[in-house]
């Protein structure tokens, strides 16, 4: 997001990027993050409700974080070359409604999307504005798997 609050309109969307889940990052993130059977092996998975390898709900918003991180960089990169002013980008005073729809399994592709759903002027910080989006991932099918609401602090035009 390179652009000032005021530039920025309800509607707008971000593809943030596309990633496939393969077993052995599932398992390697489980490991280290959430070691509950059906993120550590084929075998523990199927012994549970879900059936099959799936990576955690925490792997799912990580890849989107860094999707996210990664598209805002190439969007700057870019502003920058054509030498077009860029808005600080400023931190999230929170998230809500947070969901894990539906399990990613193995070998899922997880398309990332950003829809602006709002803006609210700041009035304990008069050069920045809150951006709210609703954030979602959508698998192969076209289900969503992962969604969530966020608020981040945008600058202000300095104009």
């Amino acid at each position: 997001m390179t652009q000032f609050f005021e530039d920025i309109c309800i509607g707008d969307v971000l593809d943030i990027g596309v990633h496939t889940f393969s077993p052995e990052e599932i398992i390697r993130y489980a490991e280290k993050f959430d070691p509950q059977p059906y993120h550590l092996s084929e075998e523990a998975a199927q012994q549970t409700h879900f059936g099959r390898l799936c990576a955690s709900g925490w792997h799912t918003a990580s890849i989107y974080m860094r999707l996210l991180v990664l598209k805002n960089q190439e969007i700057e990169r870019a502003a920058r070359q054509r030498g077009a002013p860029i808005a600080l980008i400023g931190p999230s005073p929170g998230l809500e409604e947070l969901k894990w729809r539906l399990p990613v399994f193995a070998g899922d592709t997880i398309s990332y999307k950003r829809c602006v759903s709002g803006k609210t002027e700041s009035r304990s910080r008069p050069d920045w504005g809150i951006v709210h989006g609703e954030n979602h991932g959508t698998n192969q099918n076209g289900e969503t798997v992962f969604s969530f609401k966020s608020n981040v602090f945008v600058q202000r035009s300095p104009r």
